[in-house]
């Protein structure tokens, strides 16, 4: 038997990407992002709404993406709970912000996978925007390769959102194989 749960839209967990930017005095600010993902084979969309971050990615057309790690939860909690408006999220954190070699936007060195992305299109303004970057770069540690150079999420371990139950969760086990399982029904 089903049960009708109305207009409820979160049933999925969502991936949790920290999103971080420079403000226009230069200062590093990251933010938990839940209502974000890929696009395109190289873009991020954002969805995010009037944040201190939405304001620096507007103007400095830049920002870098990682997928939180189940090394990093707190951080990544922190990152979702305070406002950047009132502390400095980055020097509380006690994590590494350092400058991207690619767009103008630091990259949280703790992080084992970060892409780094310009603007391509914002739908909206600083208050609330759909933002569009375009990936072009990816820094992944080395930690996290497996034996071909692939990004292993296994070794990665990264968290996604329950919002059902308001608690993050580890990526688990593999179930079957992409373009394979369903052989069986061919």
């Amino acid at each position: 038997m089903k049960k009708d749960l109305g207009s409820a839209g979160e049933l999925f967990p969502q991936s949790v990407f920290i999103v971080a930017s420079y403000g226009e005095d230069g200062t590093p600010n990251a933010m938990n992002a839940a209502w974000a993902g890929e696009c395109g084979n190289n873009e991020i969309c954002l969805n995010i709404g009037n944040h201190k971050s939405t304001a620096n990615i507007v103007a400095r057309r830049a920002f870098t993406v990682a997928p939180a790690d189940v090394a990093h939860v707190v951080e990544a909690d922190y990152f979702g709970i305070a406002t950047g408006n009132k502390v400095d999220k980055a020097a509380a954190s006690g994590m590494t912000f350092v400058k991207s070699e690619h767009v103008d936007a630091p990259v949280i060195e703790e992080f084992p996978l970060t892409m780094e992305c310009e603007v391509t299109d914002v739908q909206g303004d600083e208050h609330g925007a759909r933002i569009v970057g375009r990936v072009v770069n990816t820094r992944v540690d080395e930690s996290i390769l497996d034996d071909e150079g692939r990004v292993d999420f296994a070794k990665m371990r990264p968290i996604i959102y329950d919002s059902t139950r308001r608690v993050y969760r580890v990526v688990g086990e593999e179930v079957g194989g992409a373009w394979n399982a369903g052989k069986k029904l061919l």
